[in-house]
């Protein structure tokens, strides 16, 4: 009787850790106030949701979205960029299995990395942007490509 109790309070304390512990716009937020703190109300409102707009720079990107899975350097006539690739994982019939900078581990059961190439239960994971960030040469968003829900 003392062994479960111990082990439900145990379960329990561990849950609140792990959801503690999630990413999210207001921890970020409250991680960086300093930088929350310049943007205007209206750049403010749109980091609280975990958006971004034309013209963010990469410290109010970072506060709504978080570290990129990725990020590419883009070269053309007008100079190098930088492009912030924020990828989800799918598994071979859509359903998506994980996304985000914060998932790259090897879980229980869970996707796995082989060559390069993730895999869920033995299939290769398909792997697309839901949201790509360009910056242009003041590092300041140009473009925002995200996947339509």
């Amino acid at each position: 009787m003392k062994t479960t109790k111990i082990l439900s309070l145990a379960s329990v304390a561990l849950c609140a850790a792990l959801l503690a512990g999630c990413d999210t716009p207001q921890s970020r937020i409250n991680s960086s106030p300093q930088i929350f703190a310049r943007l205007t109300p209206d750049q403010q409102a749109l980091v609280k949701n975990g958006q971004i707009a034309v013209g963010f720079d990469m410290d109010a990107v970072r506060l709504a979205l978080g570290d990129p899975t990725r990020v590419v350097i883009r070269t053309d006539a007008g100079g190098q960029h930088q492009v912030w690739h924020y990828t989800t994982y799918a598994d071979y019939q859509g359903v998506v299995i994980y996304g985000g900078y914060y998932h790259r581990w090897r879980g229980w059961g869970g996707p796995y990395f082989y060559g390069g190439v993730p895999y869920y239960n033995g299939y290769p994971a398909v792997v697309h942007d839901q949201i790509k960030v360009e910056f242009d040469d003041s590092n300041r968003v140009k473009s925002v490509e995200q996947e339509k829900p």
